[in-house]
């Protein structure tokens, strides 16, 4: 079971939206991708999902219509976390084919952009039961990232985290627990770490059961997840609602019903906005 999906803590970067330096020419005209980003997370910080699928639609037609390749790379990216959420396979795959054929093409394997939306094929890969094939496209990943990236910069956060999921799917128990103590490291360094190490708790005690469901250490990592879900201070925003809705579940399967009940009912008011 992998109730968690990696977007619940670290949803790979659009590759162009941070205002980067591009890693190839520009077209002549590109659509706006820090503004959609931004509508985007607006209408996800409210639940509106379909409503950031059709803003998203529009984008890549606009793109297409355009020629704005890097834009259609980054609208790409963002269509496969969307549609991890609602669990459309076919649409999380073709966007997958179609963002691989873009770095493809435009030679950015090799590029911190390129690998970031690697990484997010990979995790949707992952998502939809092809976990062996997303292997190879974390490996990719890693190296990039290891060649270019400073070892405590949060992307690997999200790298680790999502390769060990895929590799406890594939049984690479020792590998995955590594992978994820490896995350909660450089997670411990952000600002606030604490929604994401709660999913990471999670997913660990998830990698725990499937060794052996009588491991002690399972109701170390929910107890350490429940605290940091209610750190004082924690803002309680639409991405802790994310969290304490996909937390939830895991809580449940372990028996932690009343946490599982607190959880969902903050995430529907934060959303409802009452």
């Amino acid at each position: 079971m992998s109730v968690l999906k990696p977007e619940d803590y670290t949803e790979p970067c659009c590759c162009f939206a941070t205002g980067a330096k591009p890693d190839a020419a520009p077209t002549a005209q590109s659509i706006p991708v820090p503004d959609i980003v931004r509508e985007l997370d607006g209408l996800l910080e409210h639940g509106d999902i379909e409503g950031g699928r059709k803003l998203l639609e529009r984008a890549l037609n606009t793109a297409r219509d355009m020629g704005d390749w890097r834009g259609e790379l980054s609208i790409q990216s963002e269509l496969m976390g969307l549609h991890r959420r609602t669990g459309d396979k076919a649409a999380a795959l073709s966007a997958v084919e179609a963002g691989l054929a873009i770095i493809g093409s435009r030679w950015l394997s090799r590029t911190v952009s390129g690998a970031t939306v690697t990484l997010n094929a990979a995790t949707t890969l992952k998502a939809f039961g092809q976990a062996k094939a997303s292997l190879p496209l974390f490996d990719e990943v890693l190296r990039v990232y290891s060649e270019t990236l400073d070892p405590r910069d949060y992307r690997f956060a999200g790298l680790y985290n999502n390769m060990a999921l895929s590799c406890a799917d594939v049984c690479e128990f020792e590998k995955a627990e590594a992978l994820f103590r490896r995350a909660m490291a450089v997670i411990s360094a952000l600002p606030s770490p604490e929604n994401e190490l709660a999913v990471t708790l999670c997913n660990l005690a998830e990698l725990y059961e499937r060794r052996d469901p009588e491991d002690e250490r399972i109701a170390g990592c929910m107890e350490k997840a429940w605290d940091n879900l209610n750190a004082p201070g924690l803002p309680r925003d639409g991405y802790h609602a994310f969290t304490a809705s996909k937390c939830a579940p895991t809580f449940a399967h372990f028996g932690y019903f009343i946490y599982d009940m607190e959880l969902r009912r903050r995430a529907k008011e934060i959303y409802e906005g009452t």
